[in-house]
């Protein structure tokens, strides 16, 4: 089984790695041209978004630190 990995980067992108594929909100998957790791925009500011071009870089902050999310409600 292959694993993605999805890292939550301190004042930045989400930064995925492994097997995945991204779809827009109508199923069409983008062209990632072989690529394994890419950025996913969290700013908001990016030219290329989804994708991140390194916009977040005019202010946008959020210290990343992990946390359990409350049980699954039944």
């Amino acid at each position: 089984m292959n694993t993605t990995k999805i890292t939550v980067n301190n004042n930045g992108s989400l930064k995925i790695e492994g097997a995945f594929e991204i779809a827009d909100s109508t199923g069409k998957t983008y062209g990632l041209n072989g690529r394994t790791v890419v950025s996913l925009c969290r700013c908001g500011h990016s030219a290329n978004k989804p994708f991140c071009d390194g916009a977040h870089k005019q202010g946008f902050a959020h210290e990343a630190i992990a946390f359990d999310l409350p049980p699954k409600k039944a």
